[in-house]
C-alpha cells in the first residue's frame, strides 16, 4: 500500500482531511458533543456517558487531542479533558470556507 503522500497538498488541504477525519467517527462526534454539553472538563465519566471500553474511549481523545480540538490537564490520578476553544473556532473557519463553496456554473457540464 503507497504512501498519502500528503506533502503533495496544501497546509490547508491537509487540515481539511485531518478534520474529516476525525468527524468520521461516531465515538469522536459523541465526545464532543458531551464535552459541548456539560460546558466544562470531564474527568474519567466517558466511559459511562458514551458506552466504550476505557481503552476505546483513551484512543479517541488521542485523536481528539492531537488534533487539537480538546485539551487536556492532568488532576490526581486522572486526565480530565474539555474543548479547545481557540482551535475549535480556528477549525470552525477553515470548514465553513471548504463547505461554503457554492457552484457557479449555471448550465450541467457533466
Amino acid at each position: 500500500m503507497g504512501l498519502a503522500k500528503t506533502e503533495m497538498f496544501t497546509d490547508q488541504q491537509n487540515k481539511i482531511a485531518l478534520f474529516a477525519k476525525v468527524f468520521g467517527h461516531p465515538a469522536r462526534v459523541s465526545i464532543l458533543q458531551h464535552l459541548f454539553k456539560i460546558d466544562s472538563c470531564v474527568c474519567g465519566d466517558l466511559v459511562n456517558e458514551i458506552g466504550l471500553a476505557q481503552p476505546t474511549i483513551s484512543q479517541h481523545l488521542k485523536e481528539l487531542k492531537h488534533l487539537g480540538l480538546i485539551k487536556g490537564n492532568v488532576e490526581g490520578t486522572s486526565v480530565c479533558y474539555c474543548i479547545d476553544k481557540e482551535n475549535w473556532i480556528v477549525m470552525k473557519t477553515i470548514m465553513s470556507e471548504f463547505l461554503n463553496q457554492d457552484i457557479t456554473k449555471t448550465q450541467d457540464c457533466c
